[in-house]
């Protein structure tokens, strides 16, 4: 299946001082790498290694995705973590919506191999109780009518499908659930970026992780010029700025951690 013009995937190997610390970013459910090519660009001018790649059946058609599940996407970011820990001193994880899902599994599966995540917009759960019929309905219905662009500055588009894809949905449903489960295993720094405004991921979802994980350095920063798809929104530049802030922190001999939440 081609994949669409948007959907290519980025990588920097690093320079400079900041080259040995590598980042990955992970993009959302039914995106591509366009959501976050821009977060990508910014830490790459940086120095530091940057991979964003694009996670099977997206950017190419809502029905290549009905294909795959959470396992095949979970797959490439396990990969190119693996590569990105040999060529690195240390390695960050960076996720947008269900991106944020997976880099926290990454996280509870790696330990202490992941210096530190940063998660925009996680998606971990959902209030919606029709999701309960996902089971069912995906093997009779194909798909719905898609939730993208959730974006509050005018003239951006993201590239997202505008069908939604019931029975990889459905898994990633299995995901969220796996995920949550093991929470308790996240120790590593945090810092999660919440749009106070979202039509796609509920403030239960972004609670949902601060309430379970165990790490004792913990910001969050609510967004409240932009909507679901932050990296491309109003509150980009702040989220690239505390972001590389955040990594470079984190890179440099650490004093007692601490915990704090606070409002952008």
């Amino acid at each position: 299946m081609p994949v669409q013009a948007h959907a290519e995937e980025f990588r920097s190997p690093g320079t400079g001082g900041n080259a040995a610390v590598g980042v990955l970013l992970s993009h959302g459910f039914t995106g591509s790498p366009r959501s976050m090519r821009p977060f990508g660009e910014h830490l790459a001018a940086e120095g530091y290694g940057v991979a964003v790649p694009r996670l099977p059946g997206h950017g190419t058609s809502w029905q290549e995705m009905n294909k795959t599940a959470w396992p095949d996407w979970y797959a490439v970011l396990d990969n190119e973590f693996e590569r990105l820990r040999k060529e690195h001193d240390r390695v960050f994880l960076v996720g947008l919506s269900m991106g944020g899902c997976l880099v926290l599994r990454l996280a509870e599966q790696q330990g202490a191999d992941v210096s530190g995540l940063v998660l925009i917009n996680p998606s971990v759960r959902t209030d919606d109780k029709r999701l309960a019929l996902l089971p069912v309905l995906s093997r009779l219905v194909p798909s719905f009518p898609g939730i993208s662009n959730d974006i509050k500055k005018p003239g951006v588009d993201e590239g997202a499908y505008d069908r939604m894809p019931l029975r990889a949905l459905h898994s990633l449903s299995q995901l969220w659930r796996i995920t949550r489960d093991d929470l308790a295993k996240i120790t590593q720094p945090v810092l999660l970026f919440r749009s106070t405004v979202d039509h796609v991921v509920e403030p239960s979802s972004g609670r949902a992780v601060l309430s379970s994980i165990s790490s004792r350095d913990v910001t969050e920063t609510l967004l409240e010029d932009s909507y679901h798809v932050a990296t491309l929104d109003n509150d980009a530049p702040r989220i690239f700025a505390d972001s590389t802030a955040f990594i470079s922190r984190l890179s440099e001999p650490q004093s007692e951690s601490k915990i704090e939440h606070r409002n952008a």
